[in-house]
């Protein structure tokens, strides 16, 4: 299996969901998502199904055969998210899968080998018909001890019923350090100009004169800035991709979720001298059902029923709803940031010189990526309307 192609894979997957995940639900919003999240829950999905479904599904998740998916995730899980020991500012990260099954049913036995194996999936038996609330409040506590505390209330009451048979999960955190802190005392606000052609003030991060990452291309340029490494190879990194044009963000948008390759083509690898450099701080969070928008894509068979979510459990399910909640603050430190994706099944079916200096001011609208650099995994995307909303 080629683990660099199917990561690359998973890199266009990311930036072209993000193109539709804007347009969709965030076109005048601030956003922050894991595509990662979302690859990874649908691949559990695709795991336990056949048929058309499962090709649907890999088609969603270019990926060309199942063992393909469940090998990228167990990789994923025990090599990108392994856990970092050592020093308060190396990265801090995990990710973890869940499965919650009625009592009365059982995991057919492949299906579970696969989840425990490949998705390090923890199983529960619960009792959705009598105790949905209940569950409900668990999966809740899950997802926020997962996540460290960021994702709190994933699922609200009501939104787990008697009829429902399975719930799949995945949750993502990811805290990092800077290699170089901004100076708290020269962070000051300045003007932001919103999407409307009116501007806000915004508390700016400030480092002129120093070196920095950045690279132009035609319209637009890329920052890299990178977080301090783990104690092994990996390397993560959060990408800037700010348009020229003040109102250029929704032509960059639609370039990056349509160029195959985009984050390998455009890395900044040498650091220039920068002029004027300033980012803002900012803070997201974001939540979608994301069914509608898998559904528009071309993944119709999973909501329908029939015979195509049928290698999970003895009956047959149908996929009835598909969320997704993340949040990320960004500041002089770092970053933090986390996601949850959860997928309910009920049963049945439905629907030398001089240096030349190189200025980045993101003082509008602009996109952003945090990436494990070594592997190429695309842990989150976003883009930034507005640093003063919190939502």
């Amino acid at each position: 299996m080629d683990l660099q192609r199917s990561i690359q894979n998973q890199s266009d997957f990311s930036l072209s969901l993000a193109k539709h995940v804007i347009a969709i639900h965030a076109k005048d919003k601030n956003l922050v998502f894991s595509p990662l999240s979302i690859h990874i829950a649908l691949s559990m999905v695709a795991a336990g199904s056949d048929g058309p479904t499962r090709d649907e599904l890999l088609g969603f998740l270019k990926s060309k055969s199942i063992e393909d998916l469940n090998f990228l995730s167990s990789e994923i899980v025990t090599g990108v998210f392994a856990k970092s020991n050592g020093g308060r500012r190396r990265p801090r990260l995990s990710l973890a899968n869940g499965v919650w099954v009625e009592q009365s049913n059982r995991l057919k036995p492949a299906f579970r080998e696969i989840m425990h194996n490949s998705y390090m999936a923890a199983s529960n038996h619960v009792d959705f018909e009598n105790k949905a609330e209940e569950v409900r409040e668990e999966v809740n506590a899950w997802a926020e001890k997962e996540t460290n505390g960021l994702i709190k209330d994933l699922l609200q009451p009501g939104s787990i019923t008697p009829g429902t048979m399975l719930i799949l999960a995945n949750a993502v955190y990811f805290k990092g350090t800077w290699e170089e802190e901004f100076d708290e005392s020269i962070t000051r606000d300045l003007e932001f100009f919103l999407q409307s052609g009116s501007s806000i003030k915004a508390p700016f991060m400030c480092a002129g004169g120093s070196y920095q990452f950045i690279r132009a291309f035609d319209g637009f340029k890329v920052l890299r800035l990178s977080y301090v490494k783990a104690k092994d190879n990996r390397k993560f990194s959060m990408y800037f991709f700010l348009p020229d044009a003040k109102d250029g963000l929704p032509d960059l948008v639609e370039k990056i979720g349509s160029e195959s390759r985009f984050i390998e083509n455009h890395i900044p690898h040498n650091a220039v001298k920068a002029g004027k450099f300033r980012i803002p701080k900012f803070k997201i969070g974001f939540g979608f059902e994301a069914s509608g928008l898998v559904n528009g894509l071309g993944v119709v068979h999973p909501f329908l029923g029939g015979d195509g979510v049928s290698e999970m459990v003895e009956e047959v399910l149908y996929v009835s709803r598909i969320f997704h909640k993340s949040f990320i603050e960004v500041n002089e430190q770092g970053t933090e940031a986390a996601a949850v994706t959860e997928v309910e099944m009920d049963m049945g079916c439905c629907m030398g010189e001089e240096e030349e200096t190189v200025d980045f001011v993101a003082d509008h609208p602009f996109v952003f990526v945090v990436r494990e650099d070594v592997s190429g995994v695309v842990l989150f995307v976003g883009q930034l309307l507005n640093p003063s909303l919190d939502e």
